[in-house]
């Protein structure tokens, strides 16, 4: 209704917020207000593992209307991701907000939303944190998760000659830029699917476990980075560096994308933003793990190889591979910006 004025963060205080916000959306998950939060099951066998991680601006806000929907479905997704890559089954997530008092309690439980929804999808749930009051919004959250003993996936362990395979289906979020700054076209469904795959990012805790209870995967690593920041972490994890091919299959409409806009296929497949994992494999193995995950209707593709040397090259000439990282406390750090500045620093097109 025009003219009404919205409730916020602020008109409630942090009492209100737990009863006219918190309480009717986790008051019956056990262990509610109490300091700590209860996780799993007592007497289960298992390792538990934790990973803490904050969320930055999610680039489809840039994109389209400012939604923290978004942003509460990647700071689940990122944090899930994590237990992703070390195979584990997700139990929770402990989450911390810090936001300003003139949040609206409707942008608010949006926030709620996403995060709720991205851990409903995963089987597991919010089940404790912590809000406070602040200038700038503030998202952290710690994922819980166990893993079978002596199942549990590393960066290391892996050998030199181990092939690598990237496991998901990237370039989604890099194509709804393009699509979304007018540089490709597409049909509306598939566009509309660029989108919802771009904005709803999927951590692959299915591929995760699969990768673990096979115990094919020799090292496995999630791509928060970017696939060049990915590979070099593990290499260095290693001591190895890598051979990449410099080529991917897309998806259809993300493969138009790249077409219509003059880019080879791995330049999308090697930005970040789609959470995909990067694991490694021996040579023998490529086919049964591909297989394995493809009967989950996870996809997985071969894309290159460690190697002795040290280096990270591309390409059958094994130039040197200057791939995209999104790197903290560097020139690339993720802080948002100018779509077209965006756009040629990861993608190199103008």
């Amino acid at each position: 209704m025009s003219g009404t004025i919205e409730l916020r963060l602020g008109d409630l205080g942090e009492r209100g917020i737990q009863e006219k916000v918190f309480q009717p959306r986790y008051g019956a998950t056990e262990g509610f207000g109490d300091d700590s939060a209860l996780l799993g099951a007592v007497g289960v066998p298992s390792e538990l593992v934790a990973t803490t991680d904050s969320c930055p601006t999610p680039l489809v806000n840039l994109l389209r209307e400012k939604d923290l929907y978004h942003a509460g479905w990647l700071l689940a997704t990122i944090n899930l991701s994590d237990l992703a890559a070390a195979g584990a089954e997700p139990l929770g997530l402990v989450v911390s907000y810090t936001l300003p008092k003139s949040t609206t309690v409707r942008e608010f439980e949006r926030l709620l939303d996403g995060v709720d929804e991205c851990c409903a999808a995963n089987g597991t749930k919010v089940a404790g944190g912590d809000i406070r009051d602040g200038e700038v919004v503030q998202l952290t959250a710690t994922a819980i998760g166990r893993c079978a003993p002596g199942s549990r996936l590393r960066r290391s362990g892996a050998q030199a000659g181990d092939r690598l395979l990237l496991v998901g289906s990237p370039g989604y979020l890099w194509a709804a830029a393009l699509v979304e700054t007018g540089q490709a076209t597409l049909s509306q469904r598939d566009r509309d699917e660029v989108w919802h795959r771009a904005s709803r990012p999927e951590a692959q805790l299915k591929a995760g476990r699969v990768l673990a209870s096979t115990g094919l995967a020799r090292a496995a690593m999630d791509v928060s980075d970017g696939l060049f920041a990915t590979v070099r972490t593990l290499g260095e994890a290693n001591g190895l560096g890598a051979a990449v091919t410099g080529e991917f299959e897309l998806d259809g409409p993300v493969a138009s994308v790249a077409s219509q806009c003059g880019l080879r296929p791995f330049d999308l497949a090697q930005t970040w933003g789609d959470w995909g994992l990067v694991v490694a494999v021996r040579g023998e193995d490529v086919e049964l793990v591909t297989k394995a995950l493809r009967e989950e209707g996870v996809a997985a593709q071969e894309f290159g190889v460690l190697t002795t040397d040290g280096r990270l090259t591309s390409g059958a000439e094994r130039a040197a591979w200057r791939g995209v990282a999104q790197e903290r406390f560097s020139a690339s750090s993720w802080h948002g910006g100018e779509m077209s500045t965006l756009i040629t620093s990861v993608l190199g097109k103008r």
